[in-house]
């Protein structure tokens, strides 16, 4: 019931965007969690943000990815790939040609993103203006998540989750401050939710989770009335049966803590498996087990410096605390050199 959240790192191998041995050795090391998800993990060339994270759209890449999931199942681990497309955070010198990062709609994004400098250093850089995707183009993008959904089966994936949290791109089509189309993509809550189970279909649906962000205060979206849309998502995913529900809940990151109400109206829309995440220990976690309101719960942070986190919950040993100027981007240390309890 302890699963490990994704977790954006950077440190994918350049020029591509390519898994490599290091997190190959990474992820092998968390592979005693329940369900490991990886990083988020772009679909596209157009659906990068951030630099040096990893792909899912290339042979290379695939083969990459295919040697990381060979490690984990060796290691007794199950492993989850999460699709990503960022939309509008995201900055022209990370797309094709440089072309503006594509969204919703036209609306900036008010802050940075992580580029390299011409020294090969982390830099932050604020946004691009995206341009507005347009009602003929989208059904490439659905097409964009199918292929990468096909891609991570054949690299050996257990299965993926849908990334629609977070203010990024399938986000932006659900949110009223980033979505201003006038199409069937567009207005109304059922079509501002349409994009979301369009991207769906490509393996069986419980090989399929899928995250989102209700109420969150994440990547410029303010997404206090996000109760109706996550409601409204819940029921449709319940239809089609998906593996998961993967909560990304708002209150580590500013926003206002869940009702008991909400959550009880969530299972009652999505029976399934819900897993929960967001500043979890096992003592906010239980009463919510023991409801049955949620079935597991994602620890991200956490998972980053104790790479034996269920064992060490389990027996009830001190946590390793983590290295946060070494979080994102660079090699080994702060990434694969924390001590796990058998050395």
């Amino acid at each position: 019931r302890v699963f490990m959240a994704p977790l954006t790192r950077m440190r994918a191998t350049q020029p591509g965007d390519v898994p490599n041995a290091l997190m190959a050795e990474y992820y092998t090391q968390r592979a005693g969690a329940g369900l490991v998800i990886t990083e988020a993990t772009q679909i596209s060339p157009e659906g990068k943000g951030y630099a040096d994270t990893p792909g899912i759209y290339s042979a290379e890449q695939v083969e990459g990815w295919r040697k990381v999931n060979e490690s984990v199942h060796q290691a007794g681990g199950t492993i989850c790939m999460q699709l990503w497309h960022v939309g509008r955070v995201s900055h022209s010198s990370l797309q094709i040609d440089g072309q503006p990062p594509v969204s919703a709609s036209d609306r900036p994004y008010q802050n940075k993103t992580t580029v390299k400098d011409e020294h090969g250093n982390m830099v932050r850089i604020a946004c691009s203006t995206p341009r507005a995707l347009r009602t003929d183009e989208i059904p490439r993008l659905i097409e964009e998540y199918r292929v990468a959904t096909r891609h991570s089966r054949a690299a050996g994936f257990d299965m993926v989750e849908i990334h629609a949290a977070h203010g990024y791109l399938l986000h932006q089509f659900m949110s009223e401050e980033s979505n201003f189309r006038d199409d069937q993509y567009g207005g109304s809550l059922e079509n501002r939710a349409r994009s979301c189970p369009e991207v769906i279909g490509e393996w069986d649906a419980a090989r399929v989770g899928i995250r989102i962000s209700p109420l969150g205060i994440f990547n410029g979206l303010n997404d206090l009335a996000g109760e109706e849309m996550g409601l409204y998502l819940a029921a449709e995913f319940a239809k089609r049966g998906l593996g998961y529900l993967h909560l990304s809940e708002p209150d580590w990151a500013g926003g206002p803590a869940l009702s008991l109400a909400f959550r009880e109206k969530l299972r009652a829309a999505f029976p399934g498996v819900i897993i929960a995440a967001g500043n979890y220990s096992l003592e906010k976690a239980q009463p919510l087990l023991d409801a049955g309101l949620i079935d597991a719960i994602a620890m991200g942070r956490p998972f980053i410096a104790n790479p034996d986190l269920p064992e060490r919950l389990e027996g009830g040993h001190p946590l390793n605390e983590g290295r946060m100027e070494l979080y994102y981007g660079g090699g080994a240390a702060g990434y694969t050199d924390y001590p796990s309890l058998r050395g």
